[in-house]
């Protein structure tokens, strides 16, 4: 699978997971890729608890909105911020930056977890005192995610809004052509319009083929 079809496969969401462990190496290698991503000033602030003893899964499952994917994943890698290391350089504004970084390594986190055939789900709603208490967090260790890993059983697949409706050229609202490359070695090129012009391609098209269909009558 590469980078492309691995992004690709986040639009689904795993329902359930069947009762294979997921091996200790691949998550290993989960939480190496994780730690490949950039952050500001290089704080690295990211820090990641793993979680696979029942009894621990199911207050993470209770602290998470009773969400039952929890406690049902072989493996759950609750993500957490150190804020204390952002504070310290950046003061007030490093919160932020710690969401985004740490945000930054869960999205590869899943990015990788799908490349070796694994689900994983971004578990974002949480008690987060309850989490800090359960898995016994420093004040500034902030968790930000939960994500439940494992081989899915079931499956949904979200639908997403295409890119070319909410891309803009220069400033918002403004609308321009798009082109995403092919699969095949991106040596060709896909042009995507704006709905408008789509319209405006079908109306002609329509209006092409009828004149045909006429032509062809006479």
């Amino acid at each position: 699978m590469d980078v492309f079809e691995a992004i690709s496969k986040l639009k689904i969401t795993v329902k359930e997971f069947d009762a294979r462990p997921v091996d200790d190496k691949e998550i290993g290698l989960l939480l190496y890729m994780a730690t490949r991503v950039n952050s500001a000033g290089n704080i690295q602030p990211w820090e990641f608890i793993v979680v696979k003893e029942d009894s621990q899964k199911k207050k993470l499952a209770v602290a998470a909105l009773r969400q039952k994917i929890v406690f049902d994943a072989p493996v759950d890698i609750v993500v957490c911020a150190n804020m204390a290391q952002e504070h310290l350089r950046f003061n007030k504004k490093g919160t932020l930056y710690g969401v985004q970084d740490t945000a930054a390594a869960v999205g590869i986190i899943m990015v990788a977890a799908n490349a070796l055939n694994l689900g994983v789900n971004w578990v974002r709603a949480f008690d987060e005192e309850g989490v800090k208490t359960i898995l016994g967090l420093p004040d500034d260790l902030r968790p930000v995610a939960i994500l439940p890993i494992g081989y899915p059983s079931s499956t949904t697949e979200e639908e997403r809004t295409p890119f070319e409706h909410i891309s803009w050229a220069d400033k918002y609202g403004k609308k321009f052509e798009l082109a995403i490359a092919t699969k095949k070695g991106r040596e060709e090129e896909h042009i995507v319009k704006p709905l408008g012009m789509m319209m405006e391609d079908f109306v002609k098209s329509l209006e092409k083929k009828l004149s045909e269909k006429k032509r062809n009558k006479n």
